[in-house]
């Protein structure tokens, strides 16, 4: 066959592919890449692959944590800070920022996913392929290796949020602003309400907080958090329900039942505080976007900070025990927590926590 005639065939076979999976035209072929950066956009998700010039032939796929609708986008998309970490390995890197901010678990996944098999058509089939995620994208990561159980080497969760979302809305969002509701009222709008804003700045809860010293330091105990970042977790709180709310069509939480406890007299504060009816398709939306099972067969190493307070140590256990209670508590490491905030590690304790994964994935633990 002539050359012209090959590259001809080359190209055609490139576009049945894209036309099939719905992805549009592809990038230059694997022979044109060169190290450094490569970005674009697929199925609406903003994307970067990084290419180390010594590369190792495996990959990091990294998902991100929680991003405010309407956050500003860049371009080519900003990389995620630990992404110097992996490529000083040698690990190339692959980042999607999602189609859609906010509450974006089910786009999160699928964008993810489908980065992943463009990478290996667009550069190489790594040797390995291992999942970063931190904050929300320890969620997605997690669901990640529960739903594609082939594709991962291992997976590497760091401040992860890793609950259920149907839980982690109720736990980590609804009870926190209920709580406040109850025991300081007239703040806080109907958190069902089609009309009620989308964000309530963080100034609004520490007037009222700085206003009701007992009721906030009530607070502050039971949700785990200090005087000064309690106002910023309530605003983030409220911000990722309204969002959800709006993408779900609805309450994605029923809290008539529910017996709250901790917040002082149980009793007075259970009938103080107010009952929200769940949409039944909200909450569908939300078991769907997502639910974890524990069901895994790759090593998993999670590590939090010692103090986070967005993703407080509560909630720190509940995906260890679902792997353990699923029978796979062999491919789970749970290192010391480690510094303080919000995903606030260093390169050192990102580096150390990621061969930690390497070194389990290498000794066949799964």
């Amino acid at each position: 066959m002539q050359e012209p005639q090959r590259k001809v065939r080359l190209i055609n076979v490139w576009l049945v592919l894209a036309a099939c999976i719905g992805i549009g035209s592809l990038p230059a072929l694997a022979a044109d890449l060169k190290p450094g950066t490569h970005a674009g956009t697929l199925q609406g998700a903003p994307y970067r692959i990084d290419l180390p010039a010594d590369w190792n032939g495996n990959l990091v796929m990294l998902m991100h944590g929680y991003q405010p609708v309407g956050a500003p986008h860049t371009a080519p998309m900003r990389a995620a800070d630990a992404t110097p970490v992996f490529l000083k390995q040698g690990y190339a890197v692959a980042q999607s920022e999602y189609a859609s901010q906010g509450w974006a678990v089910g786009d999160a996944i699928v964008d993810n996913e489908r980065l992943r098999q463009y990478f290996i058509r667009a550069v190489a089939r790594p040797a390995h392929t291992y999942i970063y995620g931190f904050s929300l994208g320890g969620l997605e990561a997690a669901a990640s290796i529960e739903r594609y159980r082939h594709a991962y080497t291992g997976a590497l969760v760091m401040c992860g949020a890793t609950v259920s979302t149907p839980g982690l809305i109720s736990r980590a969002a609804v009870t926190p602003l209920v709580a406040f509701d109850a025991l300081i009222p007239g703040v806080l709008p109907n958190l069902a309400a089609p009309d009620a804003p989308s964000f309530i700045p963080p100034a609004v809860f520490a007037k009222a907080l700085q206003a009701h010293p007992q009721q906030a330091a009530l607070l502050e105990k039971r949700l785990q958090e200090t005087p000064e970042r309690l106002p910023g977790a309530l605003m983030l709180y409220y911000m990722a329900l309204r969002e959800l709310e709006h993408r779900a069509g609805g309450m994605p939480v029923d809290n008539r039942k529910t017996i709250y406890r901790g917040f002082g007299d149980d009793a007075a504060f259970n009938r103080q505080v107010h009952r929200y009816a769940g949409s039944p398709a909200a909450m569908a939306y939300a078991r769907g976007n997502v639910t974890l099972t524990g069901r895994i067969d790759v090593p998993l190493v999670m590590q939090w900070n010692a103090l986070d307070p967005t993703i407080p140590s509560r909630f720190h256990s509940i995906y260890p025990d679902q792997v353990r209670a699923a029978g796979n508590g062999r491919l789970l490491t749970i290192l010391a927590p480690a510094g303080q905030g919000h995903c606030n590690f260093t390169d050192a304790q990102t580096s150390a926590a990621f061969n930690t994964l390497v070194r389990k994935a290498g000794s066949g633990a799964h």
